[in-house]
């Protein structure tokens, strides 16, 4: 069992593997070696190498936005797909507003591309968001498909759902980042839960 996240030492970002607990992935040698093989791929590479470039220049002065697109001018993406919440269409306007703004060709998709009802996930009225109207599906499987027809070279997650997103991280082709992920409660802040998990939220988290 891999428990990471209960580390208060991480002597991995240290180098001071002579510390390292039994179970730490650091101990395994041998996968070690083969996933550092796999960075020699080009695809790998290209993305890790400028993803750290990404990182250290823009360390606590750029935006995720500002970051987005150095890292795919940096993999020489110009072709980027956005794959959006219908619930987000103002900020899916203005971020390919920017995007195009900055050089690149853009291409997006709704979540309710297809306009596919619910019923056909077997969806009850009763188990609709709003009982008696007609609702559309969520459909990043769509959302993949169209986004691989149109050839993009990056792809970023703009509020879809979670399980959707999984869906769409499934099926697409190209390399995908986040952008903004769903939380409806906390204004898509979901970290804010983690915040307040000792005040606030303890109840509803630590049932």
């Amino acid at each position: 069992m891999y428990t990471c996240a209960m580390c208060s030492e991480h002597y991995c970002k240290k180098g001071e593997l002579e510390k390292l607990p039994v179970n730490c992935p650091c101990n395994e040698k041998e996968e070690q070696e083969k996933i550092k093989k796999l960075y020699s791929e080009a695809e790998n590479y290209k993305l890790a190498h400028n993803s750290a470039l990404v990182e250290a220049e823009g360390y606590c002065k750029k935006t995720r936005l500002e970051e987005i697109m150095d890292f795919a001018n940096k993999c020489n993406f110009k072709k980027l797909g956005v794959a959006f919440c219908v619930g987000l269409s103002n900020e899916a306007k203005a971020l390919c507003s920017i995007l195009k703004h900055n050089g690149f060709e853009v291409n997006s998709v709704v979540c309710k591309n297809g306009s596919i009802p619910k019923e056909f996930l077997n969806i009850k009225d009763s188990e609709k968001v709003r009982p008696g109207t007609y609702e559309a599906m969520c459909n990043p499987i769509g959302q993949a498909i169209f986004l691989n027809n149109a050839k993009t070279d990056l792809n970023i997650i703009l509020g879809l759902c979670v399980g959707h997103d999984s869906l769409f991280i499934k099926y697409s082709d190209a390399p995908i980042t986040v952008f903004a992920v769903k939380d409806r409660v906390l204004a898509h802040n979901p970290i804010g839960a983690l915040y307040l998990s000792d005040g606030y939220y303890k109840n509803k988290l630590y049932k």
